[in-house]
């Protein structure tokens, strides 16, 4: 026979492993969205100010918010945007979290690219695991 304590304190880890997986998975999707728009005006602003606008970008926005805003990452929040605004993969974006697409965007075909994203979405359905 288990002890309650146990059993009461099992129940408690639990419940903050759900609420923490829950919180995690909320905020990846705000990125994930956040991300999205992001690579929106990147790609207007590179047709309005031309191909180093990602690099000018880059360089003030890791002063003035933090070193993650790299040029890398504003390359893939671009590419991520140009990939998926098309209409055809729309429904997909918002399914997977940002490290899967950090991932297959360092990738340089689009079929590629949509391949591995198709395994990863038919992987979170055969093994009903959260992406």
């Amino acid at each position: 026979m288990e002890d309650k304590y146990y059993i009461e304190l099992k129940e408690k880890a639990l419940k903050v492993e759900i609420y923490d997986r829950a919180r995690d998975y909320a905020k990846d999707k705000n990125k994930v969205s956040a991300y999205f728009e992001m690579g929106e005006l990147l790609s207007k602003a590179g047709k309005e100010y031309g191909k180093n606008i990602i690099n000018n970008y880059s360089e003030k926005l890791m002063v003035e918010v933090g070193r993650k805003y790299n040029y890398r990452t504003l390359y893939r929040m671009r590419k991520f945007y140009e990939i998926f605004s098309n209409g055809k993969l729309t429904t997909m974006w918002s399914k997977l979290s940002w490290s899967h697409y950090r991932e297959v965007l360092s990738l340089k075909n689009i079929n590629e690219i949509i391949y591995y994203l198709n395994e990863c979405e038919i992987d979170e359905i055969r093994t009903g695991a959260a992406i």
